[in-house]
């Protein structure tokens, strides 16, 4: 944790006046102290209004309810011009169909949903497992490392360099403009990247891609399922600015990679925290595919989305004006009371586990939100034909973004069956 954070405590949330509660200081989701904020919010303003932030004022929709009306209604709410509190520099706006409204966003996501499409993962899990496979047996037994970079990352990164048909011996380049993609303290807070670090790392990532489009591009498709080719020869998309390139591209990168890497190493962490849920799933395995939504919900990966009301509303009794950003807090959506049953629990027999907002609703749910789960799946499923336990010897380290809820150090040791 860095000094600036040690040096500034998080105030008990109901010691301060309930409109100066900031829901987008990035300092409650490093120090993992967001939840009794949210709590009291759900209890006392489910839609609460912060009038003075970094990122200007914001509506902040905290109930699961609520969240859901927003979320289908984009006549209503927006999500031009961007999903996240913070709004890109004016020198340097990306452009992404999840940041569209229709008719131009259903095209854009229609010419790339073929990737993730049923057939298309029935032939990826075999390469998939292998992977995992590879990955698990070459990890060290009987000392401390960091499962984020080892697993976590190491996974995402091959499965994006797939997806993107990226060359593989590159494929570190991905998880990190990744990284940059949603840093900055203009875009979630992160204050350990700077604007112009996130532009240059940004435009490598354009120039890079533009080298692989111009390859696709003359070439015949031939049944090829990589995002590029798609997108090269879709009448909706094989014409975008550059901008709308990088834009599409910063999405499909970060879609591929956060909600499965911090997955992943929340799911570990979550199993270590409720040792008689790891007994659980020890006793009988065939609990994973309900656990890995579990630990979608529980985790949380993209923390919200915001949208901008197109006229005046009223939500949840307050009234909302046009042009304002309205907040939709998904990881508080996922520990509702009034919806979840013992939300704040980690349950891996969860009954209806699947009934959770991570994945968004409406036109712009998670197009790989099927790839997500069987990624996860297949993880877990190789990790306990190998070890006992990955047991977590060491504080977790987290990231400083109130966007995604990343975990960047987890230090574990693995035990033998």
């Amino acid at each position: 944790m860095s000094e600036s954070v040690a040096n500034q405590p998080v105030p008990d949330p109901y010691s301060i006046p309930l409109e100066e509660i900031d829901l987008s200081d990035p300092t409650l989701y490093e120090t993992d102290s967001h939840w009794p904020f949210f709590e009291r919010l759900r209890k006392e303003a489910p839609v609460h209004y912060c009038k003075d932030s970094a990122f200007g004022p914001f509506w902040s929709v905290t109930r699961f309810e609520d969240i859901v009306e927003v979320d289908k209604n984009h006549q209503l709410y927006s999500s031009e011009p961007a999903i996240v509190i913070g709004d890109n520099p004016e020198d340097f706006v990306l452009d992404m169909f999840i940041a569209m409204d229709p008719p131009k966003h259903d095209d854009q996501r229609k010419a790339v949903t073929n990737v993730v499409a049923p057939r298309n993962l029935v032939l990826l899990e075999p390469l998939i497992r292998e992977r995992v496979e590879e990955i698990l047996d070459n990890l060290p037994m009987g000392e401390t490392f960091n499962w984020v970079d080892q697993v976590s990352i190491e996974l995402t990164s091959r499965m994006l360099a797939t997806l993107f048909d990226f060359p593989f011996e590159r494929r570190s380049k991905l998880a990190y403009w990744s990284d940059m993609a949603t840093a900055s303290p203009e875009i979630a807070g992160d204050d350990s990247v700077s604007k112009e670090e996130r532009t240059a790392a940004l435009t490598e990532c354009l120039e890079e891609f533009t080298v692989i489009w111009n390859e696709r591009v003359n070439r015949e498709p031939e049944g090829r399922l990589d995002f590029i080719t798609l997108m090269a020869h879709s009448p909706a998309t094989r014409n975008m600015s550059p901008m709308e390139y990088l834009g599409n591209l910063v999405l499909l990168i970060v879609g591929g990679n956060d909600t499965t890497r911090n997955s992943i190493s929340g799911g570990v962490l979550a199993l270590n925290e409720n040792p008689d849920e790891y007994d659980k799933l020890r006793a009988d395995t065939g609990l994973i595919p309900s656990m890995v939504s579990e630990v979608i919900r529980y985790q949380t990966p993209l923390m919200h989305m915001r949208r901008l009301a197109t006229q005046d509303t009223v939500l949840g009794g307050q009234q909302i004006k046009k042009g304002d950003k309205v907040v939709m807090w998904y990881v508080s959506g996922n520990r509702d009371e009034a919806r979840i049953d013992r939300p704040n629990e980690f349950i891996i027999d969860r009954a209806d586990a699947r009934n959770h907002l991570s994945f968004g609703f409406g036109i712009h749910r998670c197009m790989g939100n099927r790839l997500a789960e069987m990624q996860l799946r297949i993880v877990w499923e190789e990790i306990m034909k190998r070890f006992r336990m990955v047991e977590v010897v060491g504080e977790p380290t987290r990231l400083r973004s109130n966007f995604v809820r990343g975990i960047t150090d987890l230090p574990v040791q693995l035990h033998a069956l």
